[in-house]
């Protein structure tokens, strides 16, 4: 027999420009989900499940978890929502598999995602897995959960984000979606200043109409434009342009170069403010060129040497 897989401890602040969401019960679908380039996949034992079918899922999710390499692939599980009877043995199947991360769906309030960690850390020690191992993120799904977004982000050191639900968000508002994205701007911007205020990362919603490529680019450019971390996805031919959206441009990463190196000359010789490429520029602006190199760094994309 094939020795369990074993995944190392998940980090935070990882490259999460996409997450495709595949069905757990599909094994012909998510024994190779790695090998489409996607920075995480995210396991779906929600919506995508009939009810009859959540213990087969289950059983389904943990056979991939402990069997199949997903390589440098994070893995994330959306659990069923904790108005259900089925979210605890969800918990219990992903920490016993060793998944990333938990998507705790419907998050409308930080008892909610209190609630999801204590149901983690008692499986984490019956299961004998490091306590603290397992990430958590929220699933914004309604206008509580997007009020109540910064105190969700806050309210367990294992959260690594948040990620609006485009579906049912829009349902709850009674709008359908807009060639502009003008039905979601509001809830986007409010989501998006509570994660940075919360310092954790932000996702878009996944982009439902695979035949729209012209919407689907446009809604990628305007989230990518507000400062969102990524998006989610459900289908792999969408990945590529998201990750080419989500990373620098070679003129952003050259300007942030010469920011950085302006910086430490200027530095040493006791000036604070100077011009870079005919722009004034001063501290804040030398801690964004190193995250726009960072950035560029673990999307592939920064052939520099600094």
């Amino acid at each position: 027999m094939a020795d369990k897989i074993t995944r190392p401890r998940p980090k935070k602040d990882r490259l999460r420009r996409t997450m495709m969401f595949m069905n757990a019960q599909r094994p012909g679908l998510i024994k190779d989900a790695y090998i489409y380039g996607v920075d995480s996949i995210i396991l779906d034992l929600e919506d995508a499940v009939a009810v009859n079918q959540k213990d087969a899922a289950r059983f389904s999710l943990y056979h991939a978890l402990t069997t199949i390499d997903y390589g440098d692939t994070e893995v994330i599980v959306r659990i069923n929502g904790l108005d259900t009877e089925y979210w605890q043995e969800d918990v219990r199947v992903c920490v016993a598999g060793g998944a990333d991360g938990i998507r705790i769906a419907k998050c409308e309030s930080a008892d909610m995602v209190r609630q999801v960690e204590a149901a983690v850390e008692a499986a984490e020690r019956e299961f004998g897995v490091e306590v603290g191992r397992t990430l958590l993120m929220a699933a914004l799904e309604s206008p509580l959960g997007i009020m109540n977004a910064y105190e969700i982000c806050t309210a367990s050191d294992r959260m690594l984000g948040c990620a609006i639900s485009g579906g049912d968000f829009r349902q709850s508002m009674h709008v359908q979606i807009e060639p502009d994205g003008i039905e979601m701007q509001a809830a986007r911007s409010q989501m998006l200043l509570a994660a940075r205020a919360a310092g954790v990362q932000c996702l878009d919603t996944m982009f439902p109409n695979l035949d729209d490529e012209e919407g689907f680019r446009r809604e990628v450019d305007l989230v990518a434009r507000m400062g969102f971390d990524g998006k989610s996805v459900i289908n792999p031919k969408q990945i590529a342009y998201i990750h080419e959206k989500f990373a620098p441009t070679q003129k952003q990463i050259a300007h942030a170069e010469n920011i950085a190196r302006s910086c430490r000359a200027q530095s040493e010789a006791g000036i604070g403010v100077y011009v870079v490429d005919g722009k004034m520029v001063d501290p804040p602006f030398y801690k964004e060129a190193e995250r726009i190199i960072e950035l560029a760094k673990k999307c592939g994309v920064y052939h520099g040497d600094l």
